[in-house]
């Protein structure tokens, strides 16, 4: 009898947890002197009692990842979030990161039987219209879903959240006091701040109660200062959705109609998130040794290098801006002795050289990769120690020195 429960239980370890968990139990049985009802019993408690062997299923690791970089630290023009949806749910045993999702990537997760992929560029960016083999991207959208396998992608919530691509990328130069360089605000609904006046109570009470009765379920905020000689002065913050209802409704009254001014409420900013880093180094360096730092840090044997106007390979670099990927739009304008990015266009190249600037590319993805290493650790710690988090081997920037 003892068999038959130990072969039951070892099938279920092996479809949900590490073989590192399933040895420990299988010598637990092995060695215990209890009766086969204890063995069953401390079995069965030992393995469901203890979240961290647990299985984990898709929409538990989605929070998880939105724990760690919120999606809407993302651009607006980015294509984030779960973007390949299994029809058939089933637990997550598999985690696969990559920067680039690509035939030889997915084969790869194929073969491995991965059950989610996480790529950091988005493999669906544009809308499509149809679903067809022919194109590359689509096919692999078509490959995942008979795969059962999901895909996840991040892409500027990295690059935007704290200690997120851009934070890795800065300190491949060295330490220092890092600031933001395109700020991050608040995901809170835009909302706006309305500004009227009102001839007596009686009228401030009945528009108030017109005001809620056309805003049903929208919070609105008002604070009241009254005067002798002007009446009632009324400040009114309303959310996006509740602005048009909201100034229809004064518009309909003469005195609020006629003072009524509206603006739009700036949002918090977020300290520490949003695009890019500027980093003021604790130690200076020459632009030399910045340059096999990156090369140490991004794990490549060459970068390119154009020197800003007037310097050299021995000029200090004090401040290095950095932006992941394609950067040239970021850093426009930014004063720093050196420009850290994956890629600029040659007129970007020229106008950061003409100000001072040097400027170090190492091609596109290759600003990012790197980073891929410290987010598995950072996932693995949050998960379930049923999940197993893979690097790819088959990720690699499409171009190479030759």
């Amino acid at each position: 009898m003892l068999t038959g429960y130990k072969n039951v239980f070892q099938r279920i370890l092996s479809l949900t947890c590490r073989r590192s968990y399933h040895e420990s139990i299988s010598q637990t049985l092995a060695c215990s002197t209890f009766s086969s009802h204890s063995k069953l019993s401390a079995l069965r408690s030992s393995f469901f009692s203890d979240p961290s062997h647990c299985p984990m299923d898709l929409k538990e690791v989605l929070k998880v990842l939105e724990e760690l970089a919120p999606l809407s630290l993302a651009e607006s023009w980015d294509n984030v979030g779960l973007l390949v949806e299994p029809i058939k749910c089933r637990p997550i045993k598999t985690i696969l990161l990559t920067n680039d999702l690509t035939d030889s990537v997915m084969s790869e997760a194929e073969a491995m039987n991965c059950d989610l992929i996480i790529s950091y560029h988005p493999p669906l960016f544009h809308p499509i219209k149809c679903l067809v083999s022919k194109n590359w991207k689509q096919r692999l959208a078509i490959r995942a879903i008979t795969a059962g396998i999901a895909v996840f992608s991040p892409h500027t919530s990295w690059d935007s959240v704290k200690g997120g691509v851009n934070d890795w990328l800065v300190g491949g130069v060295g330490s220092g006091k890092v600031s933001v360089l395109s700020q991050a605000f608040s995901s809170a609904p835009q909302s706006h701040k309305l500004e009227f006046t009102t001839r007596s109570q009686e009228q401030l009470n009945t528009i108030m109660a017109e005001l809620k009765g056309t805003n049903s379920g929208i919070n609105l905020q008002h604070t009241t200062v009254s005067s002798e000689t002007d009446g009632f002065f009324i400040s009114l913050i309303c959310p996006d959705s509740g602005l048009t209802p909201s100034v229809q409704t004064l518009l309909q009254h003469a005195t609020p109609s006629q003072s009524l001014s509206i603006l739009q409420v700036k949002k918090r900013p977020l300290p520490g998130y949003g695009q890019g880093r500027l980093s003021v180094l604790d130690e200076p360096v020459t632009v030399a040794a910045a340059v096999q730092r990156m090369k140490s840090h991004l794990g490549l044997n060459h970068l390119r290098l154009a020197l800003g106007a007037q310097q050299t390979l021995e000029s200090i670099v004090s401040t290095v801006a950095v932006c992941a990927g394609s950067g040239g739009s970021v850093l426009n304008g930014v004063k720093a002795d050196l420009y850290i990015t994956g890629e600029m266009s040659h007129h970007e190249v020229l106008d950061s050289v003409a100000a001072g600037a040097s400027v170090i590319l190492s091609d596109h993805s290759n600003s990012e990769r790197g980073f891929l290493a410290v987010f598995k650790k950072r996932l693995a710690g949050h998960l379930s120690n049923s999940v197993t988090v893979a690097l790819s081997r088959a990720d690699r920037d499409p171009l190479e020195v030759v």
